[in-house]
């Protein structure tokens, strides 16, 4: 089961949207990424990483991070000041660098 959540600035409005499960990938034998996702249990089986959606919090960059090859610094600035999207509450909005996010109530998915 995956989980969806949506932050959302309470200064400038920024939103952004996160799953719980990231992107779950096999390689094929071609080396080639392919993508699994809940309820496909079958190709879920096979994955062997997870590229989880990042934002870096210093300029606003928006990468994925492979698990296989996590990086600690941002590769748009080089800042040590990156978040995993889905754990972004309660984060200062690197849009505005005034307000900070929280979980949008009104907005929950799960599936």
């Amino acid at each position: 089961m995956a989980e969806s959540r949506t932050f959302v600035c309470n200064h400038c409005n920024k939103t952004i949207d996160a799953w719980s499960d990231g992107n779950p990938y096999y390689l094929d034998h071609k080396d080639e990424k392919h993508y699994a996702y809940h309820p496909d249990h079958v190709n879920l089986a096979m994955c062997i990483g997870n590229d989880k959606p990042h934002i870096c919090l210093s300029c606003g960059y928006e990468f994925k991070l492979d698990s296989r090859f996590p990086i600690t610094n941002c590769r748009k600035c080089n800042s040590e000041n990156i978040a995993d999207t889905f754990k972004l509450n309660g984060e200062q909005c690197p849009a505005c660098h005034r307000g900070a996010f929280y979980i949008d109530p009104g907005r929950f998915c799960v599936t």
